[in-house]
């Protein structure tokens, strides 16, 4: 069942949520709904929202540079001691 729901934005507001919601195909009711769904979801049902700010200190531009980041803790800088095979 939906029930109608009747908000004022100021017009900046407006404006970003018309051209959000216009670059996904969606209409500015499914937007204002996902926002919503995604604002009051409880954390413990999801387990990575509730993964969610447990690091502190984190670089500020880790979104940005994931991969790097990634390369850089993942990938061994020494050689392995492992003989080759034969």
């Amino acid at each position: 069942m939906t029930r109608p729901l009747q908000i004022y934005l100021e017009d900046e507001d407006f404006d970003r949520l018309e051209k959000w919601a216009g670059e996904r195909g969606w209409s500015k009711s499914q937007a204002v709904r996902l926002a919503l769904r995604a604002l009051t979801r409880i954390r413990e049902e999801d387990p990575l929202l509730s993964a969610s700010g447990m690091i502190d200190a984190l670089p500020e531009d880790l979104s940005e540079d994931f991969d790097r980041y990634l390369q850089e803790t993942f990938i061994a800088d020494k050689k392995s001691r492992y003989r080759k095979s034969r």
